[in-house]
């Protein structure tokens, strides 16, 4: 009770306890709100809104977090409202904090908020020079009134009337003044240089800060509620959610956050992305490089939101019966170096041979960093080969620390 008892707080501070008692009440269907962070998958627990029936979202972690509309499913018997993947749209939403608190951003607000305080001083100033034109206006209207003759009834009648309206205007004019005036010292003046100082240097360890896995969810979650007052979500396709941030403060950004869908003919540009794939395979491209360029394009898998993964083309390749010709091997190729590979293709023998005379010392050459045998480009090299198979002479040493004078060491 105020002021009946000692107190052990005041009562601002009684108020604002209460005040966030209420709010962390979980009861979402009677007091609506936002509830206590805890320690869930889903950043936005208890900010979440429906942008089609404007119900508060819960969360289901069944089966994934998602965010559920269920409100006129519990109490009408209704299909749910709506159900979004939470994890593409956590992770917009935290690109849009951590973008919102970076240095750069609050240099901006402090520059933006300069900017208004010179427009409205400047509004301000021709507000005054228009009262003092009315003051001027007033007292001309007075002073003809009172030269005017009483006799003349007419011309005093309608002097008056002229008088009394620019009463009125410079009333209403020194009113409006005034009611700005109040509303501006009432707004903070800007951030205080040590309070700057500090949100900036917050603002640039911020980011490893909630990358860092020792940072618990909850805090996660305190972190946003620090900005963002509530976030509304309303599918826009099937494979796009429509998300609207409401800051604390009223300023609102909107977001198109794109969402896994469960098959490929889900997507909008799915025909175009299969008509890209089968031009591209026909003409020999590899499935990995044709996944790199649907990337560069726009594409995306059913299941990814940032790309097209290797599988995806895969299948699409395969369902159309399209044959490419066996990748190479994961070895890039070396210039002016043969593989094994090359070699036999070259000489037209089985790799299996020179295999078998590198093992007994036959042939000797030179490999890189990864192990992989190499030889020289150079007919040299390939002609002492041809007579190592014909057995026209015992060894040969490829290896560049073995010059000889025709080039390479054999015998």
């Amino acid at each position: 009770m105020k002021d009946k008892y000692p107190a052990y707080v005041n009562w601002e501070t009684f108020e604002k306890v209460q005040a966030i008692l209420r709010d962390n009440r979980s009861d979402y269907l009677r007091v609506k709100g936002r509830g206590v962070p805890r320690d869930g998958a889903a950043l936005l627990h208890g900010i979440t809104w429906c942008g089609e029936c404007g119900h508060k979202m819960v969360v289901r972690y069944k089966g994934g977090s998602q965010y559920v509309c269920n409100h006129l499913r519990q109490q009408h018997d209704v299909p749910e409202c709506q159900c979004l993947r939470a994890a593409p749209i956590d992770h917009q939403v935290a690109a849009a904090f951590l973008e919102a608190v970076a240095p750069a951003e609050i240099e901006a607000l402090a520059k933006a908020r300069k900017m208004r305080r010179r427009a409205d001083d400047a509004l301000r100033h021709a507000q005054e020079q228009q009262i003092q034109r009315l003051r001027y206006k007033v007292s001309l209207a007075e002073r003809q009134f009172n030269r005017v003759d009483p006799d003349n009834r007419l011309v005093a009648a309608e002097l008056e009337r002229r008088w009394e309206e620019a009463l009125l205007e410079l009333r209403q004019a020194e009113e409006t003044l005034k009611g700005k005036t109040d509303a501006s010292l009432r707004e903070p003046l800007g951030i205080d240089s040590r309070l700057r100082a500090k949100v900036v240097a917050l603002g640039t360890r911020l980011p490893a800060v909630w990358v860092d896995r020792a940072t618990p969810r909850e805090h996660r979650k305190a972190l946003l509620r620090c900005l963002i007052d509530k976030v509304i979500m309303r599918r826009g396709a099937r494979d796009r959610a429509e998300v609207r941030i409401v800051w604390r403060g009223g300023a609102t950004t909107e977001l198109a956050v794109m969402l896994p869908v469960n098959g490929l003919a889900a997507l909008p540009r799915q025909d175009e992305m299969e008509r890209r794939i089968c031009e591209l395979a026909s003409k020999g491209v590899y499935d990995d490089e044709i996944a790199r360029i649907l990337t560069t394009e726009g594409h995306r898998s059913p299941r990814r939101v940032d790309g097209v993964l290797l599988s995806t083309v895969r299948g699409v390749r395969l369902r159309h019966r399209i044959k490419t010709a066996r990748q190479r091997s994961r070895w890039p190729k070396v210039e002016g170096r043969l593989s094994v590979t090359d070699l036999a293709a070259r000489l037209r023998i089985p790799p299996k041979w020179i295999y078998t005379q590198l093992r007994r010392g036959k042939l000797l050459t030179f490999s890189d960093p990864a192990g992989r045998y190499l030889f020289p480009d150079e007919e040299k090299a390939t002609q002492a080969i041809r007579k190592l198979r014909e057995h026209s002479i015992d060894h040969i040493d490829l290896r560049e620390d073995q010059p000889h004078e025709e080039g390479y060491c054999y015998g």
